[in-house]
């Protein structure tokens, strides 16, 4: 069984110091109880008994979804280019995105 940390062992303002995260008092306290709620949820689930319970991956059955690959006919460039607001010497013309 998975033992979790007690809720003193994590302090959410040392943790966002090292993620150099600005955190008031006031946010620290706030996200602290929420991080304190959530492991003593966890640590209730943790009590649960699955005996019973098979283990699984998932929680639904997964098959294999993938079709053969199997060569056909797409578009030529010329067809694809042919609806591009922008284009020259055979590609697309699109907007810088990077500096």
């Amino acid at each position: 069984m998975l033992t979790m940390a007690k809720p003193s062992d994590l302090d959410v303002a040392y943790v966002a110091r090292l993620a150099r995260i600005n955190l008031s008092e006031a946010e620290a306290k706030v996200f602290q109880k929420q991080l304190d709620d959530v492991l003593q949820y966890v640590e209730k689930l943790g009590q649960a008994d699955i005996s019973d319970v098979e283990p699984a991956a998932h929680a639904l059955p997964i098959f294999n979804v993938f079709r053969e690959d199997a060569p056909r006919d797409w578009f030529t460039a010329e067809q694809a280019l042919s609806n591009a607001p922008r284009k020259a010497n055979g590609l697309f013309i699109v907007p810088k995105v990077v500096e």
